[in-house]
């Protein structure tokens, strides 16, 4: 399968920061590659310098056959790309917003209007589709940025946590909108702050940490890294948490999780159903009473404790600290490039 997106040995620095530290990755076809990493460890850098809004120091990519540095133009012609904040008019209704990307793309204006209606249907904005878009909701303003993005249908997309303040139920929309895209042969690039959502999309997953890649493999296989199933109990006492350590500690050679203020203790171990009868009855010996106790696979938040030494969701969040000036009001084109490369939207 053709890669529609291949990056070797990226390297881009800002200052003393080298906010890429010789990345490589590549997208085949048709698939979801989720980048994940720590706060500031890269990830919005690599979308950057894929969607031509930043010059690598080093290195090449290619993005729908096209190289990045050769052929800038040739790749924004290909790429539809949705940043980590919303891009509109605030001035412009919604309507008028998807209007004025497809025109910027050079699309007619009959074929404008009739991908605007499309995508604000798609989108569960068709209501607000005449409101100025300084009265949308910072949830409605998202779905809208996201829709200009998919104005044109670009064969390869690049969404940079594009879930960020959606509610649940717009979330698991959103999903919906991605696996259909990938299903109609978009490629997509997708950086998140949500686990779970790597998890249920991406077809394989990158995790980087200061400019480097640290990891890469499928949901499955990178669990798999931390080896084994991990025990949860939540006990009832607070003030026992730490004899119920105590007791965890006798079934596994690993750390236990603790979390105070849920009173869940977690660690892996190997044993199965047959150790967690051993863990109750332990516990129970030693006069703990619980509230939970169950036996999980590992999640990817596990795979960040193991490979970064703390919780994806305390670390991660915005990625717009990838160096000084690397974030949206960092280095890159001018606006008119910006908007080129950003399916007519102002990246700054």
């Amino acid at each position: 399968m053709q890669d529609a997106i291949l990056a070797e040995g990226l390297v881009k620095t800002f200052g003393d920061v080298r906010a890429l530290d010789g990345v490589d990755l590549n997208v085949p076809t048709g698939t979801v590659l989720g980048l994940l990493g720590p706060n500031g460890a890269g990830k919005t850098t690599t979308v950057r310098v894929l969607t031509t809004l930043l010059t690598p120091d080093s290195g090449r990519a290619f993005v729908a056959g096209h190289d990045v540095l050769k052929h800038p133009n040739r790749v924004r012609q290909s790429i539809g790309l949705s940043g980590q904040f919303a891009a509109v008019d605030e001035y412009l209704t919604g309507r008028e917003n998807l209007q004025m990307v497809g025109e910027l793309y050079q699309m007619s204006g009959r074929a404008a209007k009739s991908r605007a209606v499309e995508l604000l249907e798609w989108f569960n904005l068709a209501e607000a589709a005449d409101r100025p878009t300084k009265t949308y909701s910072g949830g409605m303003r998202r779905r809208l940025d996201l829709a200009a993005a998919l104005v044109v249908r670009p064969p390869v997309m690049f969404m940079d946590e594009p879930t960020t303040g959606l509610d649940p139920r717009n979330r698991l929309a959103l999903w919906d909108v991605i696996q259909k895209l990938v299903e109609d042969g978009t490629t997509l690039l997708l950086t998140t702050q949500y686990l779970e959502e790597a998890d249920h999309l991406a077809h394989d997953i990158i995790v980087v940490d200061h400019g480097k890649v640290i990891a890469r493999g499928t949901a499955d296989q990178l669990k798999a890294q931390t080896g084994g199933e991990r025990v949860e109990v939540v006990v009832q006492d607070r003030d026992l948490i730490p004899t119920a350590v105590e007791v965890l500690r006798g079934f596994s050679r690993e750390d236990v999780a603790v979390d105070k203020h849920t009173r869940r203790l977690t660690i892996p171990v190997q044993g199965g159903a047959k150790l967690l009868a051993e863990v109750i009855r332990e516990l129970d010996a030693r006069g703990i009473e619980i509230d939970d106790i169950g036996l999980r696979r590992p999640t990817l938040d596990d795979v960040f404790i193991s490979l970064t030494g703390h919780h994806a969701e305390a670390a991660m969040g915005s990625d717009d600290e990838d160096g000084p000036g690397s974030g949206e009001d960092g280095p890159g084109p001018d606006a008119g490039e910006a908007q080129t490369a950003a399916a007519g939207k102002d990246v700054r």
